[in-house]
């Protein structure tokens, strides 16, 4: 699945919050693209733990099963967005400057995120969808860098390494390329999550089961 063309007004609305934080990325971090994935690192570990969070919480109350197995998918993401972070933090050394904007960045997007989940569902699921889309090409492009020598393609951190299963002189072009695998993946998995709600008229994912 590439890009999802824009089929109705939510749809639209998902993406231009998508391309109004892409338009801050740029204006902040232009193509240094390991400080970016930082910063959007860190907010991209949001969406899965606010919408499993929630998801797990109404399975509780309404005490029905996960049906679609959602809870478990979406707290993966989150845990897989985590360690994106973790393995760039070794990779782009962020300035005190930048923890400080990543603090801030992630006590908005929660706020906003939880309220957007709570209230309009398929439209966070397909935020996330094109928030993911973004990822790819900036991802991409920071590829594209290292490839036209612009970026030293240092060593990969031994962190990345671990948790990828990667050869021992596996590098920040490999690392690259597994990171950018697993966003094309939550990309998918949300634009999927956005239909099924969709379908059915945005009921919660379980509702249905006995």
């Amino acid at each position: 699945m590439e890009h999802r063309k824009p089929e109705n007004f939510s749809d639209r609305i998902a993406l231009g919050l998508t391309l109004a934080l892409r338009f801050v990325a740029d204006t902040f971090f232009a193509k240094r693209y390991g400080h970016r994935a930082v910063v959007l690192e860190t907010v991209a570990g949001v969406p899965g733990m606010v919408a499993g969070m929630w998801q797990h919480l109404r399975s509780l109350r309404g005490m029905k099963h996960d049906s679609r197995g959602w809870i478990k998918t979406l707290l993966e993401e989150a845990e897989n967005e985590r360690m994106h972070l973790m393995i760039f933090v070794e990779i782009a050394k962020p300035s005190a400057f930048e923890r400080y904007a990543i603090l801030f960045a992630q006590a908005i997007f929660w706020n906003f995120y939880f309220l957007l989940y709570v209230f309009f569902p398929k439209v966070a699921h397909r935020m996330v969808g094109y928030f993911e889309e973004q990822a790819v090409i900036s991802y991409t492009q920071y590829l594209e860098q290292v490839d036209a020598g612009e970026i030293e393609n240092i060593p990969a951190p031994a962190l990345a390494i671990e948790y990828y299963g990667l050869q021992q002189d596996a590098t920040l072009r490999d690392v690259i390329l597994s990171v950018r695998a697993d966003e094309a993946g939550h990309r998918d998995e949300n634009h999927q999550m956005a239909d099924v709600l969709s379908a059915t008229k945005g009921e919660p994912l379980g509702s249905s089961a006995k």
